[in-house]
């Protein structure tokens, strides 16, 4: 089944080379939106805004200026989505005062209301923001409105001199410079009443703890402390740090911090983090604490500060090797198994109460009632998550161990271990969700051989236990969070794959860590009597992270092993936890780890390129795989490549099609080192667990077992789009199966083997036949395999070949009449059938034609249009515009434009190689990539002129046209390929000669609009 192209497929390098270029091209958008609004050109720097949030748009610091910019270009509903989703995923003052005023102008008076009271209840209230204030409390029926600053300073309207209670007791302010004072107590309050006549004003009650929460993060190095906080609730608002002695808790230092911090990148919009530096002559020996303003640690703390001089030099870290003791190795594991010891589950707990009850639930549901459960509320600002808590442990649903202040995760982790000394313990993130069976598998691994000390299940997001594997690219659209029935569905099918399997890992992973009784009980032995000790680092790691690394290396020092159960599976949110402090933490931890177990990078990267559990992830897909396949009335494969664009268009309704027909679509795609298949999940419906599963197939060693799979799956027809990147041969293949195949036209690698008859001029050959194919071949940059035999001997072979795959096929269809005849042209022998991938109604004008087609996948929102000079035609340019699509023609005709300064501009509706030489024109804006959905409201939404279509290879198809019409708007072609043949069909547009002079392309532009 070998195929007659170099294997090939987008790599996780590709990837990430792609996504580096485009947050550079993101940045570069936003600095220049950020320049035209300081200019006093708002709708240039919406325009902007726009590119930056399509080049980057999962980035919040590019979304929030955006939604603001929307508001105020009259984009209501625009503005309200993308608030929506950051007030979701962060809680900061801005962007719920921008909401609500949003919700305001859309009419959502109740929404807008609801949104001005969680401003004001937990933050400070923005400046700027009284007036909408007070309009949203007197639709709220209020007498006015209140807020809280972290200074203690009561903000309001509408009333002059409220009454305000402390959890019910009433108190008076006093007169401050700027306001109304309250008394110094209201720190300790749970909550601030402000009322006018006994009616709560809007924003009361007062959330004391959330207005005063502090974010900060602190580290040690050779020079001394450093870090940054702030108040992200009042972030204007000066913090304060103190630094305590860690023995003693004797106050060493209080120090306000009102520099801003300079190197701290945050994902919160607007976050105004202030920076600090404590020099080392400042600090005792041994342990401190850095506390902020609200008495909580910063994260990074407790840490040591003493660092003894290092003769081959320090690692910036005051956690160098020669200060931080591996400990002894534990005592080593027994000869054979020991007696089972009971299971016991531990669950640190802090925030994010819903997730927390989900979990528990969980837990208790799948275990039963006799496993004990023990939460340790790492005192939890949440104080209606300490209520479920207190309720769950007087019911006897879980133990509860509570802590008087925030510790962190490993300190809870070992007071709850602590608790149950002698059990099995598991440590379980209180993010987890589990389904029935999965203690039962991790404590069958774990006793499945004398020297296992630890288990860890797969999880959606777990790092190197993630199922599934790395080589399934993340889709957003199709692979939503976990849920507990997926999670269930997963679960059953991982017991079913991998029952009793354990495959050998580096270290254990803390989200779900389960850890027999005598590996710990070898570590309790290390520090008996230790009040603060236990099996995880506290001293070290602080809030978490690197902890459970730490821990499985030094038992692996002991002959502990480790290993991954992958008959078991634990769904995981993963990644909230400590906020924007998160990667300062992350990095220091593991620079911890490093230090203390050199070479602990190393192992990681070597287990992953080695993958042991490549064998258990494919079983646990096969199993999904096989129970997806239930119900549906045959198969039908379609084998395509993995680089998007309309090929990938077409396989997804080809997919729909036969769905709706009974069908189950399987995609056959190319991956590193063979294949995977993929289930087309139902937009409508969404995915279900088994569209998650992915096996892939290392080619050719592999090839009998895809086979075998396909068989299995019911597969009675194959439909062959793309074989690029595949290492595979589909007529082999579908002999093999001893089925029907299709050939679905796409392009002209069937006798091109540059694809698209575009040679290195960049422009199209003519189809010179053999000779001058294989002169232009000889440059390189074809996709020819590396065979023996000259380029014409090879290019032989691939037309013999092309012929005999064409011939094979039992049907072989191009979507227009164009294609058709230039694949009979070179196989003559083959009969093609036109089939057309659109209706373009031929008969009906472009008017009619917006009418009915152009509501079509309208969804998305609608951006600024261009301002432009009286009198200048703009023409659009839709899609991804490379080099066969006429990137060059469109450098030219703005290069042009400008130089003979003509009333003429483009916007590129997509993306295209080299947007910065497009724009650096002054004649060329480019919105960036778009999504299906709102390309027909984001080309209309430009307002141009016309659509210039400068493909500079003969189209099959080109699905730009079609979105050009339904935008409204008439289509300049080049006579070649299907666009010229749809153009005169259906007279919506111009098609002009091919070679076109320049200078009279942009003429005619400007005589057309």
């Amino acid at each position: 089944m070998v195929g007659r192209f170099r294997p090939q497929g987008v790599t996780g390098a590709d990837r990430a080379a792609w996504q580096a270029w485009a947050d550079a091209r993101a940045q570069a958008a936003f600095r220049r939106a950020r320049l035209l609004e300081d200019a006093g050109d708002p709708d240039g720097a919406w325009r902007w805004y726009e590119r930056a949030n399509r080049l980057a748009p999962d980035s919040p610091n590019v979304m929030f200026p955006l939604a603001v910019a929307r508001l105020r270009g009259g984009d209501t509903a625009g503005s309200v989505r993308l608030l929506r989703e950051l007030t979701r995923r962060f809680d900061f003052p801005e962007g719920w005062a921008a909401l609500s005023g949003a919700l305001l102008a859309a009419g959502e008076d109740a929404d807008a209301i609801a949104a001005a009271q969680h401003t004001l209840s937990r933050h400070a209230p923005p400046a700027g923001m009284d007036a909408l204030f007070g309009r949203l409390a007197a639709r709220a029926g209020r007498p006015g409105w209140c807020g809280l600053s972290a200074s203690g300073r009561l903000h309001g309207g509408g009333v002059r001199d409220p009454d305000i209670f402390f959890d019910g007791q009433p108190v008076r302010s006093r007169a401050g410079a700027d306001g109304p004072v309250l008394p110094p107590c209201w720190r300790l309050a749970r909550q601030v009443e402000v009322l006018a006549g006994g009616v709560p004003l809007l924003g009361s009650p007062l959330d004391p703890a959330a207005v005063q929460r502090t974010e900060g993060f602190v580290e040690s190095g050779p020079r001394g402390l450093s870090g940054w906080l702030w108040h992200p609730a009042d972030p204007d608002h000066v913090p304060e740090l103190r630094l305590l002695d860690g023995r003693t808790g004797r106050l060493l230092l209080r120090q306000a911090v009102p520099e801003p911090a300079t190197e701290v990148s945050s994902a919160v919009p607007l976050a105004r983090p202030r920076g600090f530096a404590i020099p080392a002559a400042c600090l005792p020996a041994g342990p401190v604490r850095v506390l902020g303003s609200d008495g909580r640690d910063l994260l990074g703390s407790p840490l040591a500060t003493a660092c003894e001089p290092c003769g081959g030099g320090c690692p910036g870290e005051a956690d160098c090797p020669k200060r931080l003791p591996t400990g002894r190795p534990p005592c080593r594991p027994p000869d054979a198994p020991p007696a089972r010891g009971r299971p016991a589950i531990v669950i640190p707990v802090h925030g994010d109460r819903a997730a927390t009850l989900a979990c528990l639930e969980s837990v208790r549901d799948s275990v039963g009632p006799d496993v004990p459960v023990v939460v340790v509320d790492d005192a939890t600002p949440v104080a209606a998550l300490a209520a479920d808590l207190d309720r769950l442990a007087a019911a006897g649903t879980i133990r509860l161990v509570r802590h008087a202040r925030t510790l962190g995760f490993p300190a809870s982790a070992n007071d709850g271990m602590r608790a149950m000394a002698g059990h099995d313990v598991v440590l379980l993130n209180s993010d987890t969700l589990v389904a029935g069976g999965w203690l039962a598998e991790l404590a069958d691994v774990a006793y499945g051989a004398a020297d296992i000390g630890t288990v860890t299940p797969l999880s959606n997001q777990a790092s190197i236990f993630s199922w599934p594997g790395p080589d399934r690219a993340p889709d957003a659209e199709f692979c939503p969070a976990f849920d507990l029935a997926r999670v269930r569905h997963v679960m059953a099918a991982a017991r079913a794959a991998n029952r009793g399997v354990a495959v050998d890992v580096p270290t254990g992973h803390g989200f779900c860590l389960f850890i027999r009784h005598d590996c710990l009980d070898a570590f309790w032995r290390l520090q008996p009597g230790a009040p603060d000790s236990g099996p995880l680092r506290a001293d070290l790691f602080a809030q978490g992270y690197g902890e459970e690394n730490d821990f499985c290396l030094r038992a692996a020092a002991g002959g502990w092993r480790h290993v991954a159960a992958p008959g078991a599976f634990v769904g995981h949110v993963g990644g909230a936890s400590f906020g924007a402090a998160r990667p300062d933490l992350l990095r220091r931890n593991l620079d911890i780890v490093n230090a203390l177990h050199p070479g602990y990078d190393a192992r990681v990267a070597a287990h992953v390129a080695a993958d042991p559990l490549f064998a258990a992830r494919r079983r646990l897909d096969l199993v999904c795989w096989r129970r997806g396949g239930a119900g549906w009335d045959g198969a039908v494969l379609l084998v395509t490549h993995d680089q998007g664009g309309g090929v990938e268009r077409v396989v997804r309704a080809r997919a729909a099609a036969w769905r709706a027909q009974g069908a189950r679509p399987v995609v056959l795609r190319p991956a590193p080192g063979g294949c995977r298949l993929e289930d087309v999940p139902d937009t409508a419906s969404g995915p279900s667990a088994a569209a998650f599963a992915s096996p892939r197939f290392r080619l050719p060693g592999e090839g009998d077992m895809l086979l075998a799979v396909l068989r299995a799956s019911g597969v009675d027809s194959v439909e062959w789009h793309h074989s690029l990147g595949h290492g595979i041969d589909v007529r082999t293949l579908a002999a093999s199966l001893g089925v029907p195949y299709e050939v679905h036209v796409h392009d002209y690698v069937w006798f091109c083997p540059r694809v698209a008859l575009v040679g290195a001029s960049g422009r199209y050959c003519g189809e010179p036949g053999p000779a001058g194919c294989a002169a232009c071949l000889a440059p390189g940059g074809s996709l020819l395999e590396d065979g023996e035999g000259t380029i014409p001997d090879r290019l032989a072979r691939h037309l013999a070949r092309s012929r005999a795959d064409l011939l094979g096929a039992r049907a072989v269809m191009a979507p227009s009449d164009d294609a058709a005849r230039r694949i009979g042209r070179h196989f003559p022998e083959i009969a093609v059938r036109v089939t057309p991938l659109e209706d373009d109604r031929p008969g009906m004008d472009l008017a009619s034609f917006v009418r009915i087609y152009g509501g079509v996948a309208c969804g998305g929102a609608a951006p600024a249009g261009r301002a432009r000079p009286a009198g200048r035609v703009r023409v659009a340019v839709p899609g991804a515009i490379g080099v066969e699509k006429g990137y060059g023609i469109l450098l030219e005709a703005a290069r042009d434009a400008a130089a003979r300064d003509l009333n003429l501009e483009f916007v590129v509706v997509g993306h295209t190689p080299d947007d910065d030489a497009l724009i650096g024109t002054g004649r060329v804006f480019v919105t960036g990539p778009y999504r299906e959905s709102d390309s027909v409201a984001l080309l209309a939404a430009q307002g141009a002129d016309l659509a210039l279509l400068p493909s500079v290879w003969p189209e099959t198809w080109c699905f730009a046209l079609g979105l050009a019409w339904r935008a409204g708007l008439r289509a300049v072609v080049f006579d070649l390929g299907a666009m010229a043949e749809r153009v005169r069909r259906t007279g919506r547009g111009r098609v002009l000669p091919l070679g076109m002079p320049i200078h009279e392309l942009n003429t005619f532009l400007l005589s057309y609009a």
